[in-house]
């Protein structure tokens, strides 16, 4: 069984190929993982390169 993943702006749980569909990006060397709801929501400041911190 895969590991659950959070997503790092709203802290929803997911596992398995639920999480395909989820947006990965790197921020300052650290990985970051976004569910699908909040990709959307935040699609252009992803898209801009935006820190999550200024979303």
């Amino acid at each position: 069984m895969s590991e659950p993943v959070t997503c790092d702006f709203c802290g929803l749980q997911g596992q398995g190929p639920e999480t395909l569909s989820w947006t990965t990006s790197v921020e300052n060397g650290r990985s970051r993982v976004y569910c699908v709801e909040c990709s959307r929501t935040h699609l252009r400041a992803i898209e801009g390169k935006l820190d999550a911190e200024w979303w």
